[in-house]
């Protein structure tokens, strides 16, 4: 379903990202493990489009993503993105948070769109939920109506970046499990996470980064109980 090849990106002299090549398959969840400063989050943004890349190149579906305005809009229809800070608009509810998208990108008729919004929000367990403003819902609340968001737009690949690392502990579990569930229900997935317990139990593939490079990959028990790179070995010691 994704498919990068030789990956470059630098902000001025700082070289982020360098020669990253990464295939992702239908229903398949990959989670990128690695240090703060690894490229990690660059990796998702330029997958989306939300950052140009130097060099290489990105296919979804075996169609080359050109980044022109237009090859944009359509990636990001069919492509969820859902962001470390929720990024949850104050002055909606969470049900026109989560209709949004169908409504401006896809056109879709007002009704049509809350009454889909209130299935995500369903899904993710916040029904009851629909007519709160963001700022009176917890954290663990907001990041949820952020996934709903995502999912309302029908999409064939999930991007989750980091999306625990705001959160109070208590919080964490809950937007786990309803990333697990997507897990289960065949969502095809690439999230950036620290939270290592769900990258060992949920992904089909553990991706580790270093100093904007893949370092090493593989089945969880491989990655964390056989690895082979030094770095990775460091990695793993340092937060388990």
């Amino acid at each position: 379903m994704l498919r990068i090849e030789g990956m470059s990106k630098s902000f001025g002299t700082l070289e982020v990202l360098k020669d990253v090549s990464l295939h992702v398959h239908k229903g398949e969840v990959v989670v990128i493990i690695g240090r703060s400063g690894s490229g990690k989050s660059t990796l998702l943004r330029c997958v989306n489009g939300l950052e140009p890349i130097d060099s290489g190149s990105i296919w979804f579906e075996s169609r080359q993503v050109i980044r022109t305005p237009r090859d944009l809009r359509d990636l990001r229809k069919q492509v969820g993105f859902v962001f470390q800070n929720f990024n949850l608009f104050p002055h909606l509810t969470a049900l026109q948070n989560v209709a949004l998208g169908p409504r401006v990108v896809k056109r879709v008729p007002k009704r049509e769109a809350e009454s889909r919004a209130m299935e995500e929000l369903s899904r993710v367990g916040l029904a009851d939920k629909c007519d709160s403003y963001p700022a009176n819902l917890s954290g663990g609340q907001q990041q949820r109506v952020a996934i709903a968001r995502g999912l309302a737009m029908d999409p064939k690949l999930m991007l989750f970046d980091e999306v625990t690392s705001a959160l109070d502990p208590e919080l964490i579990g809950e937007v786990l499990k309803v990333m697990e569930d997507l897990a289960n229900s065949g969502m095809t997935m690439l999230s950036v996470t620290h939270e290592m317990g769900f990258a060992r139990h949920v992904a089909d593939r553990v991706v580790f980064m270093h100093g904007g490079r893949i370092e090493e990959e593989g089945p969880p028990d491989q990655v964390f109980d056989h690895p082979e790179s030094p770095n990775l070995r460091q990695f793993i010691g340092a937060i388990l």
